[in-house]
């Protein structure tokens, strides 16, 4: 049997049990997924500097279980400093082991799902992301400063943190992520949109209703919504199955 360990990098143990449904109706066969939760720091990754913090608090922990999994996936949508450690500590350990995080995964299956003069954009939580994220996809993708090559079309936040997400009343959440999305769609050529929160796991239907009320019931129906989540776990099955 195949092993994944699924980290949850702050400390609300809620939120990585939101995890656990999404990723059993993925129903791969032959893996067992884990799941860790940090036992102590952040509640709500709201941050550079809470992700920085977060790795205090779960690398001594996970370094005891790299032996134990053969992909790890942080489910935490940044760029979250625990992706290139573990990259790193797996390759020393076992070159084999694949390491992504949410963020990374999304944003390559939104590039592969999409045309190629179609663009993918992020709704994220609070408003710090829009800087954070427009940066990390800059990096990610090497292209010095052009915000994405031209497939970016940028990010769009609610307001709430992750906890939020799950803690606000759900109209509110309702009304402010379906509004992130609309002002997205309103920047052009939209082909896809990333879920920028694992907080977010599940809201695809709310992103659906807005993609349809503001495109319309065809052209909505063909964003491609992508979650972090999915995304990351589909592709560490593939890697560890095949090797890379």
């Amino acid at each position: 049997m195949r092993s994944i360990l699924i980290i949850q990098p702050n400390s609300t143990k809620s939120m990585t049990e939101a995890l656990v449904p999404l990723v059993d109706s993925l129903q791969f066969q032959n893996t067992t997924y884990e799941y860790f939760t940090a036992p102590s720091g952040p509640k709500s990754i709201n941050d550079e500097d809470d992700a920085v913090e977060s790795v205090k608090h779960c690398l001594p922990e996970l370094e005891k279980v790299l032996d134990k999994h053969d992909g790890f996936l942080v489910a935490c949508y940044s760029k979250h400093p625990l992706v290139p450690i573990l990259k790193g500590k797996a390759a020393i350990k076992n070159g084999r082991k694949a390491v992504t995080g949410i963020f990374e995964a999304s944003v390559g299956t939104s590039l592969q799902a999409i045309h190629p003069e179609e663009k993918f954009g992020i709704v994220s939580t609070g408003k710090v992301w829009e800087g954070i994220l427009t940066e990390a996809v800059v990096g990610f993708l090497g292209t010095k400063g052009e915000e994405g090559g031209g497939r970016f079309a940028g990010v769009e936040t609610t307001g709430l943190n992750a906890t939020d997400l799950h803690d606000a009343p759900a109209e509110e959440v309702r009304r402010r992520m379906k509004d992130a999305v609309k002002r997205l769609l309103r920047k052009g050529s939209v082909g896809a949109i990333c879920l920028g929160c694992a907080g977010m796991a599940g809201m695809d239907e709310m992103v659906r209703e807005a993609c349809v009320e503001e495109l319309g019931e065809e052209d909505g129906r063909r964003i491609r919504i992508v979650d972090g989540v999915v995304a990351g776990v589909a592709w560490l099955e593939g890697a560890v199955r095949s090797g890379f």
